[in-house]
């Protein structure tokens, strides 16, 4: 059985823990009445409509009592490092998603720590009582489905799900839940008078495919509780891989190529802190009608330089651009064919530079750890990270 872990409101919920007067108020960290964007929102500001990303502007304007608080991101990346340690004593199977959720494999566990349930429940108490903060734990046997289930009752929630009750439990609920599923996507589905995962669930199959492809298989591969992905730790997995879907469809090639250079620092930096090289680096790509191409380049060596993925990253981008130049809804960078864990490495003879590289990538990853975020990147990223503060 397979547990997501999701902190309640992590970053506001950690200031509320660390300044008791700010308990059962309408707190709001980053951003400020005049400028900035929120970073996280209380369960007493989000009652006004408040939501992370929102312009700290408008927040103000939803609930004028708002209080709004800097953020502390080492502060914030300690906490989370303190929440993953709770896991571990359960469970070596973690797959991080961010500081503040993960899923846990824990089927191994059940002769040491007891049913499914019960696990799920001791990590909650244990974080409760050790951080005093809350978790919202969903319980089933897909991946896709505790996601959905750690979502619908929080904060503090409690949702277990059975191989036997995965119909009973997806069918009526909407769509959007599915992941892959924004706005966009919903529009698109609710023309077929698809609104209920059960709705899709009993579509025919190869009309779904017909419409959209690969999108349209996968979902109804989910609806139909269909979903092989395993809880695999980044140490352990055979690739490595993050991506994006943007609110709005992206044309600007300057804007894509800002966006991949900071999806490439993201896949290099997990690569180096587990110790692995990748061998190729691949681009996957959604046009706005959902047709997803994907192009690989394999590596005479393995590596774990950002800046060498996110060179190759960016020829592929180019090179999709010249053969798909329609809009784009998703993009990201995968890592693959990964060496084991701490490889020696080869050097090449004709790479410029190769130890300055390093060590800058040493340095960069160093401050990140400390500070938690994305304190430094990449120049090449500036317009993704400043779209990504303003939205």
């Amino acid at each position: 059985m397979i547990l997501h872990v999701d902190m309640d409101a992590f970053y506001a919920a950690i200031e509320q823990r660390d300044h008791p007067e700010l308990r059962g108020r309408p707190v709001v960290v980053g951003g400020s009445s005049q400028r900035g964007v929120v970073m996280a929102a209380s369960y007493e500001a989000r009652r006004f409509g408040i939501q992370s990303a929102m312009p700290g502007r408008r927040a103000a304007e939803l609930c004028p009592e708002a209080i709004f608080i800097s953020s502390r991101m080492q502060h914030y990346a300690e906490v989370g490092r303190q929440v993953r340690e709770i896991f571990q004593r359960y469970t070596p199977l973690v797959q991080p998603l961010s500081l503040d959720e993960a899923f846990l494999d824990v089927s191994g566990s059940i002769r040491l720590h007891g049913l499914p349930e019960t696990i799920g429940k001791s990590i909650k108490q244990t974080i409760r009582s050790e951080l005093g903060l809350t978790a919202s734990v969903g319980i089933a046997p897909l991946k896709f489905v505790a996601k959905i289930a750690s979502d619908l009752n929080k904060p503090d929630g409690f949702v277990q799900v059975s191989e036997e009750g995965l119909r009973d439990f997806l069918d009526p609920l909407p769509v959007s839940r599915l992941w892959g599923v924004g706005r966009v996507g919903r529009d698109k589905l609710q023309r077929l008078n698809l609104t209920r995962i059960g709705d899709i669930r009993v579509f025919d199959a190869d009309v779904l495919k017909q419409k959209f492809g690969r999108w349209g298989e996968h979902l109804w591969r989910l609806a139909n509780g269909i979903d092989p992905r395993k809880v695999v730790p980044d140490h352990r997995a055979k690739q490595i891989s993050h991506e994006r879907t943007f609110n709005e469809d992206i044309s600007d090639e300057n804007m894509l190529n800002a966006a991949v250079s900071h999806l490439s620092q993201q896949v290099a930096r997990r690569l180096r802190r587990n110790g692995r090289q990748t061998r190729s680096v691949s681009l996957k790509y959604r046009r706005e009608d959902f047709q997803t191409f994907s192009h690989t380049q394999k590596l005479a060596q393995p590596t774990d330089s950002t800046d060498k993925i996110a060179s190759i990253a960016t020829e592929l981008l180019n090179t999709m651009r010249g053969r798909q130049p329609r809009p784009v809804r998703q993009i990201g960078v995968s890592l693959g064919s990964l060496t084991e864990n701490d490889a020696p490495q080869q050097l090449s003879l004709f790479e410029s530079k190769p130890h300055e590289q390093r060590d800058i990538d040493q340095i960069v990853d160093a401050i990140s750890d400390q500070m938690g975020g994305d304190p430094i990147y990449r120049a090449t990223s500036h317009q993704w990270v400043a779209r990504e503060k303003r939205d």
